[in-house]
Formats: structure tokens, sequence, C-alpha cells
């Protein structure tokens, strides 16, 4: 199908985020309001205040979606909106605006999981890329590894069974004073530090290769921290995220290479807001070049949150003509099978 614009609605956390994206990979406009700066005073996002900020937004960052994208409601083919996984309050803001918006523009209504836009945002850069192919979604809830058959048909291999990567890494900043945001920031400090000075654990889940945990990892830095601060030893923040970040990087690398082997997989992509963390970006890149596979990552504005990963997978979607009705419903804790 050609010339399919699909406005798309992104507000699972704490992104008001709206796109217009064309036949599935091009995208004619993708606004991102972020509440970072909000939530960093509290230390991590709280849901009544992302909740009322993106009802406060929304209406505005759609507004500027379909102007920058210069269309109109009657140039849009569907609504897609994120109904799930996230914080059910912000996720209710957006399924209700898009339920809205579809029944007045008399617009076929798409819900997407909040997963699925991820891995599909990689195809916004890549067209090449095609399925079947092998992905590792990392962001602040979710580490999946997943086996992408066809478009729209996704096979879990491999999941978190406690703390997701983004998760620790949000954890282990604000305990060792890095604040939030963790990710960026820890990804900063540690090309400041050595990422060998500290021998932290590489945790396994027995009779499960593929799955993850990182709850034990976390509190050996907290443990770590708790023993220099008895014993009065001195702490190098910058050897504490390098060595850290480097025990989440080797688990999630093994991991993805033990998947690509087993399953003879061509293609690996990553996915999720963790994907923009450099030196994922640079151990994956190297495992599949050694591998002889190909490798795929979006630009880091697509990993995390934002619409136009939402719009690309409620294209595939369309095609196959996978409507929602108005019962669309908030689902905080979707599964992707």
């Amino acid at each position: 199908m050609d010339n399919v614009r699909i406005l798309a609605i992104e507000s699972s956390c704490d992104e008001t985020a709206a796109a217009v994206v064309e036949d599935g990979h091009r995208v004619l406009s993708n606004i991102i309001y972020s509440q970072i700066d909000l939530h960093t005073l509290y230390g991590g996002v709280v849901p009544e205040i992302a909740s009322r900020k993106h009802i406060e937004k929304i209406n505005p960052v759609i507004e500027a979606a379909l102007s920058e994208a210069g269309c109109t409601l009657s140039d849009i083919g569907a609504v897609a909106v994120t109904y799930g996984p996230g914080l059910v309050g912000p996720l209710l803001v957006g399924v209700a605006e898009a339920k809205a918006i579809a029944f007045a523009a008399k617009r076929p209504l798409i819900g997407v999981h909040h997963i699925k836009g991820h891995i599909c945002a990689n195809y916004i850069e890549h067209e090449d890329l095609k399925p079947p192919f092998m992905t590792l979604v990392v962001s602040g809830g979710h580490t999946h590894l997943v086996r992408v058959a066809d478009y729209g048909e996704y096979e879990v291999i491999g999941r978190t069974r406690d703390d997701a990567a983004g998760e620790a890494f949000d954890k282990v900043a604000r305990a060792i004073g890095l604040g939030y945001p963790g990710g960026p920031k820890i990804d900063e400090a540690a090309k400041q530090g050595d990422c060998n000075a500290i021998e932290f654990p590489r945790a396994k889940v027995n009779g499960s290769d593929y799955d993850f945990s990182f709850s034990g990892l976390k509190s050996a830095v907290l443990n770590y921290l708790n023993h220099a601060q008895m014993t009065g030893d001195a702490v190098n923040t910058y050897d504490i995220a390098a060595s850290f970040q480097k025990a989440v990087v080797d688990v999630l690398t093994e991991h993805a290479v033990m998947a690509v082997k087993q399953y003879k997989i061509n293609d690996f992509a990553l996915a999720g807001g963790v994907a923009s963390n450099s030196a994922l970006r640079a151990s994956m890149a190297d495992a599949c070049r050694s591998l002889g596979v190909r490798f795929y990552c979006p630009s880091p504005v697509y990993c995390t949150d934002n619409a136009a990963m939402i719009g690309v997978a409620a294209y595939h979607e369309y095609v196959k003509g996978n409507f929602a009705d108005y019962s669309l419903n908030a689902v905080p804790g979707a599964d992707i099978a």
C-alpha cells in the first residue's frame, strides 16, 4: 500500500509524542515533549505528575506533528496509539485521545504494543532490514531477546526475571550520586573510568540460558558502596560506572551472540532506550562483525520513546487490516507474545 499516512501517539511514560509516518518508514514529523527536567526533581518518574503533564501537552504536540507534516486529519489514513505496556495513567491519556480523534475523523484506530514499536524503529532508517532477524530490546522497564519471524510476528526467547537493564542503570546512577536519568549519565561517567577496576557479577538464570537478571548486579554495586563507607575506603564514581556498565553490556552481548548462533540469524538489531548506550552499541557492532552478521540500530532519537516508531509498527497492522474498536483500553502489563 502506498501513500498511507498514520498519525501516531505515544504516552507510555514521561514523553508526550506524536508523529506522522508515511508507508511504514517515511517520517514526516516526530514531535516529542520530554518531562525529564520535571521528574529529575524527584529522582525518577512520578506517574501522577506524568499523567497531568500528558493531558496538558498532548493536543499541542499532535497539532505540531500535523503542522510539521503539512497534513490535516483528512490526509490521515489511520490513528495509532500505544496501549501498553507502560504507566496506566499516561497510557490512558494517549488511548483516550486517539479514540476521540479516530471517532471524530472517521478513521481506523490501531493499538500498538510499545515494545513492538521499539523493534520497528529499525525500519525507519534501514529499509534493507527485513524479517526474519533477531533483536535485543533494552529499555527502562524491559530487556527482551526477540526473534522477529515476520512483520508483526514475534517470538520472545529471553526476558529479564527481575530488574530490566535500564532500571538497573537508573538505580545504580542514583546510588553513586549521578542522578536521573541514569542511563545517559552512567554512559558519560563510564568514559572517564576503568571498566576493569571492579569485578561485578554476571548473573545467569538456571535452566533459561537466554533470560536476564540484573537485580544481583545492582545489589553488588550497593554492597560495594556500603563496604567502602564502613571501611572508609575512597570510592571512584567513574570506575564504578564503567565497571557496572561493562557487566551489563557483557551479559547482553553474550546472550545476543548465543541466540544469533543458535537460530542461525543473518541480521541483528538493537532497540529500546538503552540501545543508545555507546558501549552497548560498540560491543554489539563488534560481535556482529566477528560473526559475519549484519548489525542494525536506530539513531538515538528513535531509541528513546517516540511516536514515529509507533507509526511504523501501526503501518504493518494497517496492511493486515488489524484495527481496534472503541473498547481499546490501556494495558500497563501487556505482553509482547
